[in-house]
Protein backbone atom coordinates (compact mmCIF):
# COMPACT_ATOMS: atom_id res chain seq x y z
CA UNK A 1 0.00 0.00 0.00
CA UNK A 2 2.90 2.29 0.97
CA UNK A 3 4.36 1.71 -2.08
CA UNK A 4 2.17 3.71 -4.17
CA UNK A 5 3.01 7.04 -2.94
CA UNK A 6 6.15 6.34 -3.46
CA UNK A 7 9.09 5.68 -2.15
CA UNK A 8 6.34 7.70 -1.32
CA UNK A 9 6.90 7.82 2.67
CA UNK A 10 7.67 11.25 2.27
CA UNK A 11 4.51 11.97 0.39
CA UNK A 12 2.83 10.21 3.24
CA UNK A 13 4.32 11.77 6.58
CA UNK A 14 5.41 15.57 5.38
CA UNK A 15 2.30 16.90 6.61
CA UNK A 16 3.16 16.21 10.00
CA UNK A 17 6.22 18.46 9.57
CA UNK A 18 4.36 21.49 7.96
CA UNK A 19 1.40 22.82 9.72
CA UNK A 20 -0.28 25.44 7.77
CA UNK A 21 -1.47 28.54 9.29
CA UNK A 22 -5.15 27.25 8.51
CA UNK A 23 -4.56 24.88 11.38
CA UNK A 24 -4.29 26.76 14.10
CA UNK A 25 -6.76 29.02 15.61
CA UNK A 26 -5.44 31.80 17.81
CA UNK A 27 -7.64 32.85 20.94
CA UNK A 28 -8.24 36.44 21.64
CA UNK A 29 -6.46 36.40 25.47
CA UNK A 30 -2.66 35.85 25.91
CA UNK A 31 -3.72 33.26 28.74
CA UNK A 32 -5.51 30.89 26.07
CA UNK A 33 -3.04 31.64 23.45
CA UNK A 34 -0.57 29.63 26.26
CA UNK A 35 -2.97 26.93 26.59
CA UNK A 36 -4.00 26.05 22.56
CA UNK A 37 -0.02 26.94 22.19
CA UNK A 38 1.03 23.96 24.69
CA UNK A 39 -2.20 21.95 23.85
CA UNK A 40 -1.06 22.23 20.17
CA UNK A 41 3.00 21.41 20.26
CA UNK A 42 1.92 18.19 22.14
CA UNK A 43 -0.65 17.41 19.40
CA UNK A 44 1.79 18.03 17.07
CA UNK A 45 4.77 15.93 18.91
CA UNK A 46 2.79 13.48 19.53
CA UNK A 47 1.61 13.16 15.67
CA UNK A 48 5.45 13.13 14.41
CA UNK A 49 5.75 10.30 16.84
CA UNK A 50 2.81 8.71 15.20
CA UNK A 51 4.08 9.42 11.77
CA UNK A 52 7.79 7.58 12.87
CA UNK A 53 6.10 5.13 14.31
CA UNK A 54 4.01 4.19 10.81
CA UNK A 55 7.01 4.22 9.07
CA UNK A 56 8.68 1.88 10.91
CA UNK A 57 5.07 -0.38 10.78
CA UNK A 58 4.53 -0.06 14.24
CA UNK A 59 0.67 0.59 14.14
CA UNK A 60 -0.66 -0.41 17.37
CA UNK A 61 2.06 2.53 18.78
CA UNK A 62 1.34 4.88 15.78
CA UNK A 63 -2.55 4.55 16.69
CA UNK A 64 -2.10 5.15 20.49
CA UNK A 65 0.12 7.89 19.93
CA UNK A 66 -2.41 10.17 17.67
CA UNK A 67 -4.64 9.14 20.41
CA UNK A 68 -2.64 11.06 22.76
CA UNK A 69 -2.57 14.11 20.00
CA UNK A 70 -6.35 13.95 19.51
CA UNK A 71 -6.54 13.64 23.40
CA UNK A 72 -5.01 17.05 23.96
CA UNK A 73 -5.75 18.66 20.78
CA UNK A 74 -9.40 17.68 19.44
CA UNK A 75 -9.23 20.13 16.38
CA UNK A 76 -5.47 19.29 14.97
CA UNK A 77 -6.42 17.94 11.77
CA UNK A 78 -2.98 16.50 11.02
CA UNK A 79 -3.62 13.86 13.66
CA UNK A 80 -6.79 12.56 12.25
CA UNK A 81 -4.90 12.41 9.09
CA UNK A 82 -2.29 10.63 10.05
CA UNK A 83 -4.78 7.99 12.16
CA UNK A 84 -6.44 7.49 8.98
CA UNK A 85 -3.53 6.67 7.31
CA UNK A 86 -2.47 3.99 9.70
CA UNK A 87 -6.41 2.87 10.25
CA UNK A 88 -5.94 2.43 6.27
CA UNK A 89 -2.83 -0.25 6.80
CA UNK A 90 -4.49 -1.75 9.28
CA UNK A 91 -7.31 -1.97 6.38
CA UNK A 92 -9.86 -0.11 8.34
CA UNK A 93 -11.28 1.92 5.77
CA UNK A 94 -14.43 2.96 7.47
CA UNK A 95 -12.20 4.14 10.36
CA UNK A 96 -9.63 5.94 7.71
CA UNK A 97 -12.09 7.60 5.67
CA UNK A 98 -14.26 9.07 8.35
CA UNK A 99 -10.87 10.39 10.11
CA UNK A 100 -10.10 11.67 6.63
CA UNK A 101 -13.02 13.61 6.50
CA UNK A 102 -12.71 15.58 9.74
CA UNK A 103 -9.53 16.46 9.17
CA UNK A 104 -10.64 18.11 5.73
CA UNK A 105 -13.16 19.38 7.18
CA UNK A 106 -10.96 21.20 10.03
CA UNK A 107 -8.51 21.94 7.25
CA UNK A 108 -10.10 22.07 3.92
CA UNK A 109 -7.16 23.54 2.17
CA UNK A 110 -3.97 22.06 4.09
CA UNK A 111 -1.92 20.00 0.87
CA UNK A 112 -0.69 17.45 2.60
CA UNK A 113 -4.54 16.21 3.96
CA UNK A 114 -5.51 16.41 0.41
CA UNK A 115 -2.83 14.48 -1.40
CA UNK A 116 -3.10 11.81 1.67
CA UNK A 117 -6.89 11.55 1.16
CA UNK A 118 -6.12 11.74 -2.66
CA UNK A 119 -3.78 8.14 -2.02
CA UNK A 120 -6.72 6.37 0.12
CA UNK A 121 -9.49 7.16 -2.44
CA UNK A 122 -6.71 5.92 -5.28
CA UNK A 123 -6.45 2.66 -3.42
CA UNK A 124 -9.71 2.31 -2.71
CA UNK A 125 -10.28 2.20 -6.21
CA UNK A 126 -11.81 5.53 -6.74
CA UNK A 127 -9.33 7.20 -8.94
CA UNK A 128 -11.43 9.44 -10.85
CA UNK A 129 -12.53 11.08 -7.13
CA UNK A 130 -9.57 10.82 -6.13
CA UNK A 131 -7.92 13.19 -8.74
CA UNK A 132 -9.02 16.48 -7.53
CA UNK A 133 -7.68 16.07 -4.27
CA UNK A 134 -4.29 16.27 -5.34
CA UNK A 135 -5.08 19.44 -8.16
CA UNK A 136 -6.16 21.45 -4.65
CA UNK A 137 -2.98 20.04 -3.20
CA UNK A 138 -0.59 21.71 -5.75
CA UNK A 139 -2.60 24.73 -6.18
CA UNK A 140 -1.83 25.50 -2.56
CA UNK A 141 0.99 28.38 -2.71
CA UNK A 142 2.46 26.99 0.86
CA UNK A 143 3.07 23.58 -0.57
CA UNK A 144 6.37 22.36 -0.76
CA UNK A 145 6.52 19.18 -2.54
CA UNK A 146 3.79 19.95 -5.36
CA UNK A 147 6.01 17.20 -7.48
CA UNK A 148 4.88 14.27 -5.21
CA UNK A 149 0.72 15.11 -5.46
CA UNK A 150 1.64 15.27 -9.47
CA UNK A 151 3.53 12.07 -9.14
CA UNK A 152 -0.05 10.51 -7.38
CA UNK A 153 -2.18 11.97 -9.70
CA UNK A 154 -0.26 10.64 -12.68
CA UNK A 155 -0.05 7.07 -11.30
CA UNK A 156 -3.86 7.37 -9.90
CA UNK A 157 -4.44 8.33 -13.95
CA UNK A 158 -2.35 5.89 -15.68
CA UNK A 159 -4.61 3.35 -13.01
CA UNK A 160 -7.87 4.81 -14.75
CA UNK A 161 -6.40 4.88 -18.28
CA UNK A 162 -6.59 8.16 -18.68
CA UNK A 163 -3.18 8.26 -20.28
CA UNK A 164 -3.40 11.74 -21.64
CA UNK A 165 -3.84 12.99 -18.62
CA UNK A 166 -1.48 10.98 -16.49
CA UNK A 167 1.36 11.86 -19.22
CA UNK A 168 0.63 15.70 -18.14
CA UNK A 169 0.46 15.54 -14.56
CA UNK A 170 4.02 13.14 -14.47
CA UNK A 171 5.52 15.80 -16.36
CA UNK A 172 4.50 18.23 -14.56
CA UNK A 173 6.12 16.03 -11.51
CA UNK A 174 9.55 15.74 -14.08
CA UNK A 175 9.33 19.63 -13.73
CA UNK A 176 9.18 20.59 -10.12
CA UNK A 177 11.66 17.64 -9.30
CA UNK A 178 13.87 19.02 -11.96
CA UNK A 179 13.70 15.28 -13.17
CA UNK A 180 15.37 13.52 -9.71
CA UNK A 181 12.36 11.68 -9.64
CA UNK A 182 13.01 7.32 -10.82
CA UNK A 183 9.50 6.41 -10.00
CA UNK A 184 8.18 9.28 -12.03
CA UNK A 185 10.34 7.69 -14.82
CA UNK A 186 8.85 4.37 -14.28
CA UNK A 187 5.51 5.37 -14.43
CA UNK A 188 6.45 7.70 -18.14
CA UNK A 189 8.06 4.28 -18.87
CA UNK A 190 4.94 2.34 -17.98
CA UNK A 191 2.65 5.13 -20.02
CA UNK A 192 4.64 4.67 -23.05
CA UNK A 193 4.24 0.88 -22.86
CA UNK A 194 0.66 0.68 -23.19
CA UNK A 195 0.74 3.08 -25.69
CA UNK A 196 3.35 0.51 -27.38
CA UNK A 197 6.40 2.80 -27.37
CA UNK A 198 8.90 0.73 -27.18
CA UNK A 199 11.88 2.77 -27.77
CA UNK A 200 10.67 5.67 -24.77
CA UNK A 201 10.08 3.14 -22.21
CA UNK A 202 13.31 1.90 -22.53
CA UNK A 203 14.83 5.33 -22.69
CA UNK A 204 12.88 6.44 -19.75
CA UNK A 205 14.15 3.15 -17.64
CA UNK A 206 17.59 3.67 -18.87
CA UNK A 207 17.55 7.05 -16.57
CA UNK A 208 15.94 4.60 -13.26
CA UNK A 209 19.31 2.18 -14.30
CA UNK A 210 21.38 5.30 -14.26
CA UNK A 211 20.20 6.85 -11.15
CA UNK A 212 21.40 4.34 -9.23
CA UNK A 213 20.56 2.28 -6.02
CA UNK A 214 18.35 -1.12 -6.03
CA UNK A 215 15.35 -0.35 -8.71
CA UNK A 216 12.19 -1.48 -7.80
CA UNK A 217 10.13 -4.68 -8.64
CA UNK A 218 8.32 -2.28 -10.43
CA UNK A 219 10.63 -1.07 -13.07
CA UNK A 220 12.47 -4.46 -13.16
CA UNK A 221 9.36 -6.50 -14.21
CA UNK A 222 8.73 -3.48 -17.06
CA UNK A 223 11.92 -3.49 -18.13
CA UNK A 224 12.44 -7.27 -18.68
CA UNK A 225 8.75 -6.95 -20.52
CA UNK A 226 10.42 -4.20 -22.74
CA UNK A 227 13.46 -5.89 -23.50
CA UNK A 228 11.51 -8.75 -24.12
CA UNK A 229 9.72 -7.35 -26.54
CA UNK A 230 12.45 -5.69 -28.38
CA UNK A 231 13.92 -9.26 -28.56
CA UNK A 232 16.76 -8.37 -26.68
CA UNK A 233 17.61 -11.36 -24.82
CA UNK A 234 21.08 -10.29 -23.25
CA UNK A 235 19.28 -7.41 -21.46
CA UNK A 236 16.15 -9.49 -20.53
CA UNK A 237 17.70 -11.98 -18.69
CA UNK A 238 20.19 -9.37 -16.89
CA UNK A 239 17.17 -7.75 -15.54
CA UNK A 240 15.24 -10.85 -14.74
CA UNK A 241 18.54 -11.66 -12.55
CA UNK A 242 18.27 -8.85 -10.76
CA UNK A 243 14.68 -9.40 -10.19
CA UNK A 244 15.02 -13.00 -8.61
CA UNK A 245 18.22 -11.67 -6.54
CA UNK A 246 16.61 -8.43 -5.24
CA UNK A 247 13.47 -9.52 -4.83
CA UNK A 248 12.52 -13.51 -4.70
CA UNK A 249 9.11 -13.07 -3.43
CA UNK A 250 7.68 -10.01 -5.39
CA UNK A 251 4.37 -9.85 -7.30
CA UNK A 252 5.95 -9.14 -10.24
CA UNK A 253 8.32 -11.97 -10.14
CA UNK A 254 5.67 -14.03 -9.30
CA UNK A 255 4.37 -12.76 -12.90
CA UNK A 256 7.80 -13.67 -14.42
CA UNK A 257 7.68 -17.04 -12.93
CA UNK A 258 4.15 -17.50 -14.42
CA UNK A 259 5.13 -16.24 -17.76
CA UNK A 260 2.86 -13.24 -17.69
CA UNK A 261 3.93 -10.85 -19.79
CA UNK A 262 1.33 -8.63 -20.19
Amino acid sequence: MKKFIPALAACLLSFVFLPTQAQIVVPQSTHSNEIVSDARNQARLHTELAALYYQADAMAIALEETGIALAADPNYASAYSMRALVYTSLREFAAAETDFKKALSIAPSDPDINNNYGWFLCQSGNEKAAIPYFLSAVKNPLYTTPELAYTNAGSCALKAGELVDARAYLLQALRFSRGNMPQVQVHLAMLAYREGNLTEARNRLQEVWQAGGDPSPEALWLGVRVEHKLGHSVEEKSLTAQLRRLYPTSMEYQEFLKGTYE
